[in-house]
């Protein structure tokens, strides 16, 4: 790009592929409220008991915040099908318990929702039926979650028209301006935008597993929604197929690299869709205009790096919660009885250890964590305009070109094996070797590395979001010795969180001895106080 183009006075000329976006974000109307006679409504103080407990039981899952709506439609649609196969009334009782745990406003849904909601899961009852019977038993498991997953994202979007499409529109946007700047060999140029949509799907919308195969689905297919009683008894022969596809792409080869390279990429996307959301009507003019645009990028960096700040705060005292209620405590209880009785004796400052240094580790870990600075802006602006200006060459020039792992040598390759291995027996060592100078039995010592491990995977987690917005990141000279005795923890934190979170017993409490009994104790005080409130309306 010449100097004149990077001059402040030059208008940016616009490329076809923002203004499509711009022209798409026109398009996008806010939900209508339903009218006064179909408004669903429900006791406000059903609803505060139930977000009370809504809040305690996302706290036992860690979960992206994004994700957590899709999850309790999960969780409530299958309690409800497990009481009620047929689906009769499911859709209304599923919309109140979103109003209830406040997911949605009270009186912003209605019967036109109702009838949405309903034809969908109507859907995925036919489809299971149509699709599951006679295969066997891993099919059978795989074919309904991949369908509970379609059907679950799209109740989200249906109940969110906007903000779905406002993100459709975003994700499209980045696959165009990116798509041709990624070259893998060996593969077409289908087979490549396949993988790269599935990348930006992790890297950008962060979807889980559920929405990943959800908007690919959608992407080559219609909603669930969208069929009719023919179609889909047409399509019923080739979805087994079908899912296995849109699987093998998000489990591919290339996903995970590709989405490494986009992570990349991600911040000034992220910047500039915040500018879209926020100057709807006088967009085009701030896009095209160099000096305010920068005003603009300006302003909202820095406001994003203060709430990254608070988010980050937010997110550690979390994952704190999180992981103290499903870990913590469970090797507490054990610690204590299993000492006493192999060892007939009680370490109190072992427990006291690991009960307070896990917090101050991850306190200490976090106030490392250094927020972008104007560096950052300035490169992000850049970056912003070579996105938009109908100038081609950002476009087209090639940045990403995924190699086949060149072939070592076998001694070389067990050399590094052997190398990487020490690194775990130095750190479980050194770590060892102090704790046994605490005096720490050998169960105390299980727990604090277990503990640590967790609370070191999370801390490194929660520092991705510190990154979101930083364009390019600055190693520390420091960094690979940090690696080196970091890697060994933060691989048992992994394997600890990812692992042996499927045993967490707080989430087995909550859903099959503790929400079932709860919800029906709502529904009865919600009729009682509908039931009070119609008589007293008869007496007036």
């Amino acid at each position: 790009m010449d100097e004149k183009a990077k001059s402040p006075e030059t208008l940016v000329k616009l490329s076809k592929f923002t203004q499509a976006l711009l022209s798409a974000l026109e398009s996008v109307k806010p939900r209508a409220r339903p009218d006064d006679f179909s408004t669903l409504s429900v006791s406000q103080t059903v609803s505060f008991l139930a977000l009370v407990y809504e809040r305690i039981r996302n706290a036992v899952e860690f979960r992206e915040e994004h994700a957590i709506l899709r999850a309790a439609i999960e969780r409530i649609l299958k309690r409800r099908l497990s009481l009620n196969p047929e689906g009769k009334d499911a859709a209304e009782n599923l919309l109140r318990e979103l109003l209830w745990a406040r997911y949605f406003d009270n009186e912003s849904l209605g019967q036109k929702d109702i009838a949405k909601i309903q034809l969908i899961i109507e859907t995925f009852l036919n489809l299971s039926r149509l699709i599951i019977a006679g295969r066997n038993a891993s099919d059978r498991q795989f074919l309904y979650q991949f369908l509970l997953d379609l059907t679950t994202c799209e109740i989200e979007e249906t109940l969110k028209p906007g903000e779905t499409v406002r993100n459709s529109s975003f994700t499209f946007y980045i696959f165009q301006v990116l798509r041709n700047k990624v070259k893998l060999e060996g593969l077409s140029a289908e087979q490549r935008d396949a993988y790269f949509l599935a990348s930006i799907e992790k890297s950008y919308r962060k979807s889980d597993k559920a929405y990943q195969r959800y908007h690919l689905f959608v992407t080559f297919y219609k909603r669930l929604q969208d069929y009719s009683g023919e179609e889909l008894q047409s399509i019923s022969t080739k979805l087994p197929e079908v899912f296995k596809k849109i699987e093998a792409i998000i489990t591919g080869p290339y996903v995970d690299s590709l989405a490494r390279y986009t992570k990349k990429q991600i911040p000034p996307f992220l910047i500039l869709f915040d500018i879209l959301k926020k100057k709807t009507k006088e967009v085009k003019n701030v896009l095209q205009n160099r000096s305010k645009l920068w005003s603009e990028v300006d302003q909202t960096c820095r406001q994003k790096y203060q709430q990254t700040g608070s988010r980050l705060r937010n997110l550690a005292i979390k994952a704190f919660i999180y992981i103290f209620l499903t870990k913590m405590v469970l090797a507490l209880i054990l610690e204590y009885p299993a000492s006493l009785y192999f060892y007939n004796e009680v370490n109190i400052t072992a427990i006291v250890i690991n009960s307070i240094f896990p917090p101050l580790l991850m306190l200490v870990i976090v106030l490392f964590f250094r927020l972008p600075g104007e560096e950052n802006t300035r490169n992000i602006f850049q970056r912003i305009v070579d996105i938009i200006d109908a100038d081609k060459s950002f476009e087209t020039q090639i940045a990403y070109i995924p190699k086949k792992p060149r072939l070592r040598r076998p001694l070389l390759i067990f050399g590094f094996t052997v190398f990487y291995s020490l690194t775990f027996i130095i750190t479980l060592l050194l770590i060892y070797e102090v704790l046994t100078i605490l005096k720490f039995n050998s169960i105390s010592q299980v727990v604090f590395i277990f503990f640590v491990s967790v609370v070191t995977f999370f801390s490194y987690r929660i520092k991705q979001i510190v990154n979101e917005y930083r364009l390019q990141e600055k190693e520390s000279i420091l960094t690979p010795l940090i690696d080196f005795f970091f890697m060994p923890i933060l691989s048992l934190g992994k394997f600890f969180s990812q692992e042996i979170s499927r045993l967490n017993f707080f989430i087995f409490i909550f859903d099959f001895l503790i929400e079932a009994p709860f919800k029906l104790v709502f529904e009865v005080v919600e009729e009682w106080i509908s039931f009070v409130r119609q008589r007293k309306e008869e007496i007036v």
